[in-house]
C-alpha cells in the first residue's frame, strides 16, 4: 500500500526572496539624508521685500529733499514762476526790528513812481502780499503819484520765520534725528559708553542740555497790531516816506490802526478798500490737519476757495501766485499765527473818532458786486466813520488786480484834493568820528586864519553829505 506524503512547500518559493539590499545602497542613503538635495525655492518674496524697502527709502529722502529746499530761499525763489521772480527784481528788502530781543527781519517794499511827489503807503491784509497791487502801484505811478507797497513780516517776500537758537521746544522726528546724528559727528560713537563707564551711569542730562544749547528751529512771525506798527514805523522812517496817504486793504484796518493812532501827525489821508477784521479769505481752514494740504498742494482747490469768497475775476496764474507764497518759508504758519493775534473786537465807529484819528481825511471804497451782507457791511463802516468819502467799485472783495485802474483813479483823484504835502527831511546825526574830523579840521582852519594864511578847506560837511535840511511839496 502505497503511502503519500506531502511535502511541505518551500517557503522560498510562496514569498520569492527580495533583493537583499547592498551595502552601497546603505551608502547612498546615509549619505542622502546627512546632505539632501537643495530644493528650488521661489525669489519672489525676496525681491518684494527688497523693492518695498528700497522704495520707502527714496520717499523718505526725497521728502527730506523737498523738505529742505521749501526752507532754502534760493530753490524756493528758483521754483516760483516768472511773474512772482519779476515782481521781486522790481522791489527792495529792507531790515526791520520787530521785538528787542530777536533777531531783524527783512521786509519786502515795491514801489512805482518819482520820490518827490505824494506818497501813497498800500497795506495788505493777511494772505496777499504787494503782489496783489503790482498794477494798482504802477497805475498810480503814471498818474505822478509814488505808490509803496509793503508785505508785512510773515506774507509775501518778507521774512516768515526766525532762526531761534537754544530752548528746549518739541521738536520733529527728523529734527531729533539730526540732533543725534550731530552730536554723535561731535562727541564720536562712544562717548556716551565712556562717560557711563567713567560715571556709571548714562550722560542723559547732558545730552539734553547739549541738544537744546545748539537746537536751530524756525518760529513763524507772528504779527498783530503791535508788531504792525512798529514795522510800518520803521519802514517809512527807513524810506523818508513820510507825511503818507495810507491805503488799507482787507484785514489791514485792524493791523495798521494802532500805528495811525500814534503816529496821526504823519498820515494825510486814510482809505479803507473793503476793510474789515476778519480777513475775507478763510485762512482757519488752513489750520485744519489735511484740508490745508489739499488746498495748499493743488491749484484747483485754492482757485475755488477763492473764487467763493474773495474775487472771481482775479485769473488763474495769479490766484496760483497766492497759493504758492502761502505755501513756501512758512507761510501758512505765520499767517495763522497772526490770524490768532487780530483784535476782533476792534470797535471801528471809537476809532475813527479818536482824538487825531477825526481830523484826517478818509475815504472808503467799497465792493457794490459783493453779497447784500458785505454791501450792508459797507454801510455800517460808512456810518462809522460819517466824515469819509463813500464810493463804490465794481470789483469784489479782492479788486486790486482786476479793478486796479478805477481804485487808481479813485485814490488819485482823493490825494489831489489834499493840500500839497511839505516833506521834511530831518538832519542826520554826525557819527562820532566824522565830529572829531570836523572839529579837528575847525581847529586847523583857526590856527592858520591867526597866522595870517589864507588856504582853502574843502567843507567835510558837503563831503559826508551832513547837515542839510530840505523840503519837497
Amino acid at each position: 500500500m502505497a503511502i503519500i506524503t506531502e511535502e511541505e512547500e518551500d517557503p522560498k518559493t510562496l514569498n520569492p526572496p527580495k533583493n537583499k539590499p547592498k551595502v552601497s545602497d546603505f551608502t547612498k542613503s546615509e549619505s542622502t539624508m546627512k546632505n539632501p538635495k537643495p530644493q528650488s525655492q521661489n525669489p519672489f518674496p525676496f525681491w518684494f521685500y527688497f523693492t518695498v524697502v528700497v522704495s520707502l527709502a527714496t520717499i523718505i529722502f526725497i521728502s527730506l529733499s523737498l523738505f529742505s529746499s521749501q526752507n532754502d530761499p534760493r530753490s524756493w525763489f528758483l521754483s516760483l514762476p516768472p511773474a512772482l521772480r519779476q515782481h521781486y527784481s522790481n522791489g527792495r528788502t529792507i531790515k526791520v526790528q520787530v521785538n528787542s530781543n530777536e533777531s531783524p527781519i527783512e521786509v519786502f517794499v515795491a514801489e512805482s513812481g518819482s520820490i518827490h511827489t505824494e506818497t501813497v503807503v498800500i497795506v495788505h491784509g493777511l494772505g496777499l502780499s504787494s503782489f496783489a497791487f503790482k498794477e494798482m502801484i504802477q497805475s498810480l505811478g503814471s498818474k505822478g503819484i509814488h505808490s509803496v507797497a509793503i508785505d508785512l513780516p510773515g506774507n509775501g517776500f518778507s521774512d516768515k520765520s526766525m532762526v531761534v537758537i537754544g530752548g528746549d521746544r518739541e521738536i520733529g522726528f527728523v529734527a531729533r534725528v539730526k540732533e543725534v546724528y550731530g552730536l554723535i559727528q561731535e562727541k564720536g560713537v562712544f562717548w556716551a559708553f565712556d562717560q557711563m563707564i567713567e560715571t556709571g551711569d548714562l550722560p542723559y542730562e547732558e545730552i539734553i542740555k547739549l541738544q537744546n544749547s545748539k537746537r536751530r528751529s524756525f518760529k513763524a512771525i507772528e504779527l498783530g497790531s503791535e508788531e504792525t506798527a512798529r514795522v510800518l514805523g520803521q519802514v517809512i522812517d527807513t524810506l523818508g516816506l513820510a507825511p503818507v496817504h495810507l491805503v488799507l486793504h482787507d484785514s489791514a484796518l485792524g493791523l495798521a490802526s494802532n500805528w495811525v493812532s500814534e503816529n496821526w501827525q504823519s498820515v494825510r489821508s486814510v482809505t479803507l478798500i473793503d476793510s474789515s477784521i476778519s480777513p475775507a479769505l478763510p485762512l482757519w481752514v488752513l489750520n485744519v490737519p489735511g484740508i490745508r494740504e489739499i488746498l495748499l498742494a493743488f491749484s484747483f482747490g485754492f482757485e475755488k476757495l477763492v473764487s467763493f469768497r474773495c474775487s472771481k475775476e482775479m485769473t488763474l496764474s495769479d490766484i496760483d501766485a497766492h497759493r504758492i507764497l502761502l505755501k513756501g518759508r512758512n507761510g501758512r504758519e505765520a499767517v495763522v499765527a497772526s490770524l490768532n493775534k487780530l483784535n476782533h473786537s476792534f470797535d471801528i465807529a471809537q476809532w475813527g473818532n479818536s482824538d487825531g484819528i477825526n481830523g484826517i481825511p478818509m475815504q472808503v471804497i467799497w465792493s457794490s458786486e459783493a453779497s447784500k451782507e458785505w454791501s450792508d457791511e459797507g454801510q455800517r463802516v460808512a456810518k462809522a466813520l460819517p466824515k469819509a468819502k463813500f464810493v463804490t467799485h465794481s470789483g469784489s472783495r479782492w479788486p486790486q488786480e482786476s479793478k486796479s485802474g478805477e481804485l487808481a483813479d479813485y485814490i488819485s483823484e482823493f490825494v489831489s484834493l489834499l493840500p500839497k504835502s511839505i516833506r521834511r527831511v530831518a538832519e542826520e546825526p554826525i557819527p562820532e568820528e566824522v565830529q572829531k574830523v570836523l572839529e579837528e579840521a575847525k581847529a586847523g582852519d583857526d590856527h592858520d586864519h591867526h597866522h595870517g594864511h589864507g588856504h582853502a578847506h574843502a567843507g567835510y560837511s558837503d563831503a559826508y553829505g551832513l547837515g542839510e535840511e530840505w523840503t519837497t511839496t
